[in-house]
């Protein structure tokens, strides 16, 4: 068994967009910029900006987080997605997820300037990547492959089953597993018999948050395993949606949790929004 450390993966990206940054900086005076919107007070939410804020400092990007009250109106905040649009400074609009249930989250997505939705959640983003074009991919799902791509992992031929249907993991997740010749299943809440599809695959990654979902008698012997998911017991410790203990004994790749994917997810935000500086400096000439 082999572990998937995206932690020092993500670390050796940041060096990579670290170097990128100086260099854009050196050509044109360009410096990429990431202006997050947090709406409320969830603490999780807060945590993942935070985090999101220090990887920004550490790569030398320019970064802004409009952080607004639960109770502010969903005028406002569109107001605020337009002045990002049209200001130069900024390269990559983040909208923090989940919102408040008063606030309509897809019409906000909708509004961000797709060339600068480095979270690849608009609609135009979504487009092409089932259909195979550049764009910006949804960042959990591109830090997967990344991490796979980094051990040399070759998915293609593999029945690979994704157990989650998100707009934010689970689907993205599929089309980029797809869009690289693997046989892909999408199992759900609604899926019957989860065991019957898991001990087939080659590759399980799972995406739901429900604590010890995978058990050492769902997989088959040198299966690889991408734990995405993250929940929290009651002891306060994180932990992802696979048995770790168990099913690491019969995997022949498995990502930690936390460690694994997670730090991935940020490392991707950064090369998005590098990716986006580097289409406006172009534009810019």
């Amino acid at each position: 068994m082999q572990l998937l450390d995206g932690k020092a993966l993500s670390k050796k990206i940041e060096l990579e967009v670290t170097s990128d940054v100086k260099t854009l900086k050196d050509k044109c005076g360009c410096t990429p910029g990431l202006a997050v919107v947090l709406v409320g007070q969830d603490p999780a939410s807060a945590t993942y900006v935070n985090m999101k804020k220090k990887a920004c400092d550490r790569v030398g990007f320019y970064s802004i987080t409009h952080d607004m009250p639960q109770s502010i109106s969903q005028e406002a905040i569109e107001k605020t997605i337009i002045m990002l649009n049209n200001d130069t400074n900024v390269d990559g609009i983040l909208i923090q997820l989940p919102l408040p249930e008063h606030i309509d989250t897809t019409k906000l997505l909708e509004l961000v300037e797709p060339a600068k939705d480095v979270d690849g959640f608009h609609p135009f983003n979504v487009g092409r990547l089932v259909t195979n074009l550049d764009g910006f991919v949804p960042c959990t799902p591109l830090g997967v492959m990344e991490l796979l791509k980094e051990y040399e992992i070759d998915v293609k031929g593999k029945n690979c089953v994704v157990i989650g249907a998100s707009n934010i993991v689970g689907k993205p997740m599929a089309s980029l597993l797809l869009n690289a010749d693997a046989t892909v299943e999408i199992c759900h809440i609604h899926t019957d018999s989860l065991k019957k599809h898991t001990l087939n695959a080659d590759i399980i990654l799972v995406a739901v948050g429900i604590i010890n979902l995978i058990t050492d008698d769902m997989v088959k012997d040198d299966v690889i395993i991408i734990d995405i998911g993250v929940s929290r017991t009651t002891e306060g410790k994180l932990v992802g949606d696979v048995d770790f203990e168990n099913v690491s004994k019969k995997s022949s790749f498995i990502t930690p949790s936390p460690g694994g994917v997670g730090p991935m997810t940020i490392a991707m935000l950064l090369k998005n929004t590098l990716k986006a500086a580097k289409i406006n400096a172009k534009d810019k000439k």
